[in-house]
């Protein structure tokens, strides 16, 4: 006869076992297939999203309206936490006066009892920009190809849904370029041709290529470098680690070194990303603070998208390690 005690320490070291798997399926790489046609893509799924409540950021939610909102609409909100205060149209808005504009963001203050110092932005839609549902066939490919590079593929799969398709085909105002949204001097020194007549820029694979070797030979060695320099430890696959290499690819990792500075953090975290939503510093700005805040809105509504699509999924590449080396840190920062 087993006896209870036995039992008891049986059922608990079950239910331990039985626990481990969810801790590894938390992120990793899913195949989605199509029920209809049998097609299917792959894409990098990380639940540690909701797990640690980044869906539920005002910044976040505040991005996933915008990208789904027509342009023709706009939100008033508190500049410092993008909490949405209320909706107006743009033609309503541009129709007022700068005297009955501030009226407008005095009456907000006043209803949410903000300070008077507390700047109120104005917001329009961006649907006319971000469509996820359109990048999500060429996702597949800059997996495959960052993967090749021994380069994260949670990288191509974000920057693509930020950057495409939106400005794939031309320049952005600063002047980058393609899928990637590349600096002309950037994809030079990353090994592309762009001069008069050509301009590799607009080739997806070469694009991708680049981008790839951008993140594994600059963002990430100095990303780690400034890391070590606060004496803060890291791990690759660790999603703050890897919002903090989006904010060096998009804003260059010299800026996002001076943020850390006046951060001076002391501990690597999604606080530590928080954080940089507040921090300006050099040329680390307002647009730099948004980076991983749209990028999370995109990421929530790529899996929303995914899940409604009533397809097949699967986890093919549970990340026991973080799968990708390093190169070795700079000796000198940029």
């Amino acid at each position: 006869m087993i006896k209870p005690a036995f039992v008891f320490i049986f059922l608990i070291c079950f239910l331990k076992a039985g626990l481990a798997p969810a801790q590894e399926t938390e992120q990793g790489k899913i195949e989605v297939r199509c029920l209809k046609d049998e097609s299917c893509h792959f894409y990098i799924q990380d639940k540690r999203i909701y797990s640690y409540g980044l869906d539920t950021t005002s910044q976040v939610r505040f991005w996933r309206t915008i990208i789904k909102m027509s342009p023709d609409s706009g939100i008033m909100n508190v500049a410092s936490n993008r909490m949405m205060l209320s909706r107006i149209t743009v033609k309503e808005y541009n129709h007022l006066s700068d005297a009955r504009k501030d009226s407008l963001r005095t009456s907000l203050r006043t209803c949410y009892m903000l300070p008077d110092s507390e700047p109120i932005f104005f917001s329009a839609g961006k649907n006319n920009f971000y469509d996820i549902e359109g990048v999500m066939p060429n996702i597949d490919k800059g997996i495959r190809i960052f993967e090749n590079e021994n380069t994260d593929p949670f990288y191509a799969q974000v920057i693509m849904l930020i950057e495409s398709p939106g400005k794939c085909t031309g320049k952005s105002c600063v002047g980058a370029m393609g899928s990637f949204q590349l600096m002309k001097s950037v994809a030079r020194n990353m090994g592309l041709k762009v001069n008069k007549n050509v301009d590799e820029r607009r080739d997806f694979d070469k694009s991708a290529w680049a981008a790839a070797k951008l993140i594994r030979t600059i963002c990430i060695p100095y990303a780690n470098k400034m890391l070590d320099d606060h004496k803060i430890s890291y791990d690759p696959s660790d999603l703050w680690y890897r919002l903090l290499i989006l904010h060096c690819y998009h804003a260059g990792a010299g800026n996002v070194a001076r943020a850390l500075d006046v951060i001076n953090p002391c501990e690597g975290n999604i606080d530590l990303i928080k954080q940089l939503w507040q921090t300006k510093a050099g040329n680390f700005g307002m647009a730099s603070q948004n980076y991983s805040q749209v990028a999370l809105a995109n990421l929530i509504e790529l899996d929303q998208i995914i899940q409604a699509s009533g397809n097949s999924i699967h986890l093919v590449d549970p990340p026991k390690s973080t799968g990708f080396v390093a190169p070795p840190t700079p000796s000198e920062g940029n």
